[in-house]
């Protein structure tokens, strides 16, 4: 029987996750050069799935295209770290503040819990770190803010793998995410979000101790009364 060949959406689908893999697991290392030829000959595809996975894993930040020195996997250092972490530090605790808050299910962030404790490699254990973050922030009600997140998830998992193949502490990491989780299933939203905004900051810190994060802790959100609509003179709120 002939082997039919997989259309190019589904070559190039397979060629991003092969890549991101190697990145995540350290085949493919910080400022190692990918070279579209050498790609595709090894995934036995033409150039053509090679180059469009190289430009989606450009946007999600794993790689760099560069007009002189062509496409590296991105470096990682304390100012990459710190610029991604900022942005979850500002938008993850919140989205999971809203998520309890909603009394949206969890399950997803359970599953993603145990799937990443009996993960056998980096890469598994960073792709279910990430999808557990997501199922946190992804069900808070606004789908730009999730979004929002999606677009650094690839980039933190890529500072995950890079921080764990110096000192793997995932099980710390783990240790926290169970913590987050338990807060979170006992509806404590402002527990929940400050044990987030603790987790993120700290992982950072040890990893990456030159990065300078702002690091304050998110306040619980102030209960009062709305005031009254006030308008101005010419009748507008």
């Amino acid at each position: 029987m002939t082997s039919v060949p997989l259309p190019i959406p589904s070559r190039t689908q397979y060629v991003l996750e092969e890549i991101k893999r190697r990145i995540l697991t350290g085949r493919l290392t910080p400022g190692q050069a990918l070279v579209e030829a050498d790609l595709a000959a090894q995934f036995g595809v033409s150039k053509t799935p090679v180059r469009e996975a190289l430009k989606t894993l450009a946007g999600t930040g794993l790689v760099v295209m560069s007009q002189y020195k062509g496409v590296t996997v991105r470096m990682v250092d304390a100012d990459m770290a710190r610029e991604v972490q900022d942005v979850r530090l500002l938008l993850e605790p919140e989205a999971l503040r809203r998520t309890v808050r909603r009394g949206a299910s969890l399950d997803a962030a359970r599953d993603a819990l145990t799937r990443a404790d009996e993960a056998t490699d980096t890469a598994e254990r960073s792709l279910s770190n990430r999808e557990f973050h997501r199922a946190l922030y992804m069900p808070c009600g606004n789908p730009l803010l999730g979004r929002m997140l999606d677009e650094v998830r690839d980039q933190a998992a890529l500072v995950s793998a890079v921080a764990w193949a110096a000192d793997p502490s995932w099980e710390r990491e783990a240790s926290e995410h169970r913590e987050i989780l338990r807060l979170a299933l006992d509806k404590d939203a402002d527990g929940a979000a400050r044990a987030l905004h603790a987790h993120i900051a700290s992982f950072v810190r040890r990893a990456f101790p030159d990065a300078d994060l702002e690091t304050r802790a998110p306040r619980a959100a102030q209960e009062a009364p709305e005031a009254p609509n006030q308008k101005s003179e010419d009748g507008q709120a």
